[in-house]
């Protein structure tokens, strides 16, 4: 019985040994399977990290491309998805399960914890161009993900996960890591006091660059005049770009100085390991992402050289702007050993009372001091990042000193060698360079600088003006030959914005809704693409100088959109609906225009064809309204009945000229509407020089810069249209009256009653003002 109880006990020992190895067997295998997708991970890992490099390289190209070595975030932002993919990005540090025992798999989890370190860098002035809403929530999400990776670097140090050491490596990036987001904090709680010292230094600019708000007023400015106009806005908005300020901040340096010491630290460990491991066959990639990790390694390596472009070059700048001309000791000039906008905020926040109503005494003083005692450690902290920050830019400027200078010594000794092997060459006013006038102008006092910046160099004023130039070749580049021509044929007078609409003909409707520039335009050509015996070319050469014009004539009406009110801007929008079907399919209304020119009829029958249709459309609306409130008010009308009333008081005008005239032939007619078309549009595009004085004003301090880079474009665009229409005769209208047509009729028909719309021959038209004006038109 005991031998028997023996081998029981054995049998029952070797089945539980063979059933663990088989649950262990199985256990391996599942782990096998879960470990399957994890290289995949790594390359959706690497692809993120591509993403991230790429952004930041594209900034880089834009700053080059641009001279701004100060690079601004224009495509590697701080927000919502920026992050997200920075998360992803970020994996390995955040990934406490997996071993990363292997000698890449150890500098793929080093190279994820510096590429953050580059990627904060970068982010520093993308803050500045924020409101004070979304620089709270990403300065949150940013610092969450920050305290996760410092967090599981610590977790990852203290349980060995990595095989080899690289805990010196590791702890300066943790320790970088802390400074950065301490800094990106510092340089946020900073963004909303700089912005508002910002605007009341433009403000007052402002005011001394339109000469007190009389400079909207003129309407005879030169092209160089505006010119110098749109230069002093441009200097204002490209200093005062809130991420310019950011940049050139002492924080700047500080980032600078960082992000460059992490990546030589990533570049110390990887020749380090390299020459460690070179006579051992040690395992590359050993943890569960295999192969994975080295295009980690690979991606974020480079990623990490491209990052650190753009903080080193805002280092480099922040120094170089201490060595301006005249003034290579500005860093020894300051008065404040820390500016009052480094902490006005903090402050302000000390001494406003507290928002929660508490009824104790004691509990309210409790708050209070604990309130003031968080704050004063932040203003501390606050303090010691700037001081610290200024000593790091003071150390920098000490030790490129000589550099500077000897460049500075090669660039005069260049200068002087190319003045004396050239000699110079007396230019006329009227032949200078755009860059040489604008030299002419002291552009220095329209710089925004912030308290105790140092003065920007002469070299760095040239670019931002070399920058508007081109904006200005750019728009020169734009054809407007088209709408050039047309304007060639206005009235000196522009009588035609006088003529289209005669006071003489009778309203369909008790309320007229006001006229728009393009609208009366845009019916003027419906009419002359309806004419019979017209040539297509002549057609097709009229819609091609239309479109050109009302694209510049819709510039006039949105910029003063605001003052016209709500019935100007469904005007507008008739007209904008109006015009997609002339010009693309050339039909007014679904009446085929082409098709009523070849039914063989006159002139004058197509038009009372027109006047047919739009009075019928009128009237059944007028049937269909059963509410005369309704009918009344012009917003309530559809877009087809204010383009029929528009159609039948110019066509009931255009027919009443007829009358007591003798017959005219077609092509007559053709060139009387496109003479009046050309009053019209040639009227209304002499508001140009205030639309682009407008445009460079932004309220906005985020969109300033981008609306007086289109100012310079549009400038460029028509300066041969305001040549054009330099000599014509415009109506003495105070403030904002000129922008609007209605205005310039009233005007001119208080002078004097227009002449008629029919001229006398078929190639010479009267159009007299204070005398004749005769237009030859070549067949």
């Amino acid at each position: 019985m005991a031998y028997f109880r023996y081998w029981t006990c054995l049998d029952q020992k070797h089945y539980e040994s063979c059933f663990e190895l088989s649950i262990c067997q199985a256990i391996a295998e599942r782990q096998k399977k879960y470990d399957s997708p994890m290289p995949l991970i790594g390359v959706y890992i690497a692809a993120a990290s591509l993403v991230c490099s790429l952004a930041m390289a594209a900034d880089v190209v834009y700053g080059f491309r641009g001279k701004m070595l100060w690079f601004p975030c224009k495509f590697f932002t701080i927000n919502a998805a920026s992050l997200t993919i920075l998360t992803v990005a970020m994996k390995l540090p955040m990934d406490l399960t997996t071993a990363m025992w292997g000698t890449t798999d150890v500098l793929a989890n080093l190279s994820s914890s510096v590429f953050m370190t580059n990627v904060m860098g970068n982010f520093l002035t993308s803050l500045a161009s924020m409101d004070d809403n979304s620089i709270f929530l990403n300065i949150v999400a940013l610092g969450i993900l920050v305290v996760t990776v410092i967090v599981n670097l610590c977790i990852q140090s203290r349980d060995h996960v990595l095989m080899y050491s690289v805990w010196s490596e590791e702890i300066f990036v943790i320790i970088s890591m802390l400074l950065l987001f301490l800094m990106s904090t510092s340089s946020a709680l900073t963004i909303p006091t700089i912005k508002r010292y910002l605007e009341l230094k433009y403000n007052e600019l402002h005011k001394k660059a339109s000469n007190g708000g009389k400079m909207i007023e003129t309407r005879k400015l030169t092209n160089q005049e505006l010119k110098e106009v749109v230069e002093k806005y441009w200097v204002m908005a490209k200093t005062g770009s809130p991420q310019f300020v950011m940049a050139r901040s002492v924080t700047a340096t500080m980032s600078g100085v960082i992000c460059f010491l992490t990546a030589l630290s990533l570049v110390e460990a990887k020749i380090r390991f390299n020459n460690l491991f070179r006579n051992f066959t040690l395992p590359r990639n050993y943890s569960t992402y295999h192969w994975s990790t080295s295009w980690i390694l690979w991606i974020q390596f480079t990623g990490v050289v491209v990052g650190t472009i753009a903080p080193l070059f805002r280092w480099f700048t922040v120094i170089i702007l201490n060595f301006s001309e005249g003034d290579r000791n500005n860093h020894q000039k300051e008065s404040k050993l820390v500016e009052n906008y480094w902490i006005q905020r903090l402050v302000e926040w000390k001494e406003r009372p507290l928002a929660v109503q508490i009824r104790s005494l004691k509990c309210r003083k409790f708050v209070y001091f604990t309130k003031n005692l968080i704050l004063d450690l932040c203003i501390g902290i606050q303090f010691g990042i700037v001081v610290a920050s200024k000593a790091v830019r003071f150390i920098s400027i000490i030790f490129l000193n000589p550099l500077v200078l000897f460049c500075c010594y090669c660039k005069t000794l260049k200068m002087s060698l190319l003045s004396e092997s050239h000699a110079p060459t007396p230019i006329k006013p009227g032949n200078a360079e755009p860059e040489t006038l604008a030299a002419e102008l002291d552009l220095n006092e329209y710089v925004l600088q912030l308290e105790g910046e140092a003065k920007l160099p002469k070299s760095i004023l040239d670019n931002i003006l070399r920058d508007m130039n081109q904006m200005i070749q750019k728009g020169r580049r734009k054809p407007t030959k088209n709408v050039i021509e047309l304007l060639r044929k206005s009235n000196h007078c522009f009588k035609g914005v006088a003529e289209f609409d005669s006071s003489q003909v009778p309203d369909i409707i008790s309320e007229k809704p006001p006229n728009c520039w393009t609208l009366p335009v845009v019916t003027l050509t419906s009419i002359a693409i309806a004419l019979p015996n017209i040539e297509n070319h002549m057609v097709d050469k009229l819609l091609s100088c239309v479109s050109e014009g009302l694209l510049y004539a819709s510039l006039v009406e949105e910029s003063f959109s605001s003052k016209g009110g709500d019935l100007m801007k469904v005007v507008k929008q008739a007209a904008d609906v109006l015009w997609v079907g002339v010009e693309l399919y050339r039909k007014w209304m679904n009446e085929d225009l082409p098709a009523m020119a070849l039914k063989g009829k006159t002139s004058k029958e197509t038009l009372q064809s027109l006047v047919d249709i739009a009075e019928k459309t009128i009237t059944d609306f007028q049937k269909s309204m059963k509410s005369g409130i309704l009918m009344e008010n012009p917003l309530n009308w559809p877009i087809k009945v204010i383009a029929a009333n528009s159609m039948y008081r110019i066509g009931q005008t255009i027919l009443k000229d007829y009358e007591g005239n003798s017959p005219q032939t077609d092509e007559n007619v053709f060139e009387h509407l496109s003479i009046m078309i050309a009053d019209i549009l040639g009227a209304c595009l002499t508001n140009l020089p205030r639309v682009v004085i407008l445009k460079c004003y932004s309220s906005a301090i985020e969109e300033r810069e981008r609306s007086v880079r289109h100012a310079a474009c549009l400038l460029g665009e028509t300066e041969e249209i305001l040549e054009t229409l330099q000599d014509h005769d415009v109506p003495s209208l105070e403030g904002d009256r000129v922008a609007f047509i209605d205005e310039w009729r009233a005007c001119m028909m208080e002078l004097e009653t227009p002449p008629t719309f029919v001229g006398s021959s078929n190639h010479e038209i009267a159009a007299s003002c204070s005398g004749e004006l005769h237009i030859v038109m070549d067949e």
